[in-house]
């Protein structure tokens, strides 16, 4: 389809995030240079005037939406309210700035915790609104199905060729290391790794340790986002990840043995496990001749590294 050229100036919403970063690094290594990016102090998404006047100021080409409020099952439980509005302001304000500001190619990412709780693994796309969400995270996963809603509305409506992307769990440098509001994986690194330091005996984690889940390293979403704006073009969202997963206590293991960590490894069966599984069906994406690079032992690895460096 060859829809992207590196002549395009491209908005990437949220650029000094994991995710925004990763799109940041995949531009600039496949040759863009007309790259736009507005800290959250500069341009506040979601203030309807800053993002509408920074948009018809800038007039990307293209727009990458990868701003957002995240956080993991301490962060979502604990602060539902703000994870719904906060998202659902930052989309429908550069929704509304990019059809303004004439944006015909956008790319809006969301979550795999759009898809029911005891949604059919691998989960397929049509899997989308045929059952109750997860409780944890319901109010972010609601934010994020708006914003898939708002991207086939502009296209139904305006024509829009905008897009959406679904990716699994995401990790990589750049992540959120905060034991508050990580996700499980960069939490682990940090505790392991504080654990080795101070020669901690046992570390006790969350749950029973049985759920799976897939994780993506940031770097493969941002080649496959590149890999969509230039190839895809469909009112319904596409999954991104793996096509594979692992137990939280296999994951457990795999980043104790990275970090070094050598003591037991104890469960708290009192806090929740989230939802049982999380595989996403990739069979779509893979049909467009895109498929992942980083594997998990190698991308943790990686990821190690960069905590360890700034930590």
């Amino acid at each position: 389809m060859g829809m992207l050229s590196p002549d395009a100036r491209v908005y990437v919403a949220g650029h000094r995030g994991m995710v925004g970063s990763a799109l940041w690094r995949a531009l600039e290594g496949a040759g863009f240079t007309n790259l736009i990016g507005w800290s959250s102090s500069e341009v506040d998404l979601t203030d309807r005037d800053a993002a509408m006047d920074a948009l018809l100021s800038a007039r990307p080409d293209v727009v990458v939406d990868a701003a957002a409020r995240v956080g993991g099952i301490m962060a979502n439980s604990t602060y539902p309210a703000e994870f719904l509005a906060d998202n659902i302001r930052i989309q429908t304000n550069l929704f509304e700035a990019a059809h303004a500001a004439g944006v015909d190619r956008l790319l809006f990412l969301g979550s795999s915790c759009i898809y029911p709780k005891l949604a059919p693994q691998p989960i397929p796309e049509s899997a989308l609104l045929t059952g109750p969400l997860e409780e944890t995270n319901n109010a972010y996963a609601i934010a994020k199905i708006s914003g898939i809603i708002g991207v086939q509305s502009y296209r139904r409506e305006y024509g829009r060729r905008w897009i959406s992307a679904m990716p699994t769990n995401l990790y990589g440098p750049g992540d959120n290391f905060d034991l508050q509001t990580a996700h499980v994986l960069p939490a682990m690194i940090r505790r392991f790794h504080e654990a080795t330091n101070a020669g901690t005996p046992s570390v006790t984690l969350w749950g029973t340790g049985s759920p799976r889940r897939e994780f993506l390293h940031v770097d493969d979403l941002a080649a496959a986002c590149l890999h969509l704006l230039d190839t895809y073009d469909d009112p319904e969202h596409i999954n991104v990840g793996v096509g594979d997963d692992e137990t939280i206590a296999d994951l457990a293991a795999l980043v104790a043995d990275v970090v070094g960590y050598s003591g037991s490894l104890e469960w708290d069966t009192s806090k929740p496990d989230g939802t049982p599984r999380k595989l996403l069906d990739v069979s779509r994406i893979t049909a467009l001749g895109w498929s992942p690079r980083i594997g998990l032992h190698d991308g943790v690895a990686s990821t190690y590294d960069w905590y360890r460096v700034r930590s």
